[in-house]
């Protein structure tokens, strides 16, 4: 049967999909990263960062399940396999290595600008071509803007 949500998108919907994995994979990267800092994080203000930080993980996973529904509503498959999730990425994954809470925020904050970037191109791609698929993703870019203005403005208070 005729699926009038998939034949309304003036766009390639293989295209939709491919760029909707590889933002799911960045969700999951995100919030495994989220997850360990929030776990590891050490140092002044370490419990109100790692508040902040489980916060987001929650929203980050909430993103991938959001994103992962989208896919399959268009007819794909999202990417089944972890070890995907690094060769579909935008934005990498920074291990927390060194777990003060100054580099933990500022990993995070650079992943954040990388995710606002990616979700402004996607907007930008999908604007007029694929209504429910771009007001998505609007939700998450403005998502990411907060995220990113929460971590700046701990980061300032700490410095």
């Amino acid at each position: 049967m005729e699926r009038k949500g998939i034949k309304i998108i003036k766009a390639d919907i293989k295209e939709i999909v491919k760029q909707l994995n590889k933002a799911l994979s960045d969700e999951w990267l995100a919030y495994y990263q989220y997850w360990l800092g929030e776990k590891l994080v050490r140092g002044k203000f370490r419990e109100e960062v790692a508040a902040e930080l489980g916060q987001h993980a929650g929203d980050e996973l909430k993103h991938a399940g959001m994103i992962a529904d989208r896919i399959i509503q268009l007819g794909g498959t999202p990417v089944l396999k972890p070890e995907e999730w690094y060769k579909l990425t935008n934005c990498g994954y920074d291990a927390p290595e060194d777990p003060d809470v100054i580099p933990i925020l500022k990993q995070n904050i650079k992943g954040e600008q990388c995710a606002i970037e990616v979700y402004q191109k996607l907007a930008e791609m999908l604007k007029d071509k694929d209504p429910i698929t771009y007001l998505m993703v609007l939700s998450i870019l403005k998502d990411e803007i907060e995220h990113e203005d929460d971590l700046i403005n701990i980061l300032e208070d700490i410095q």
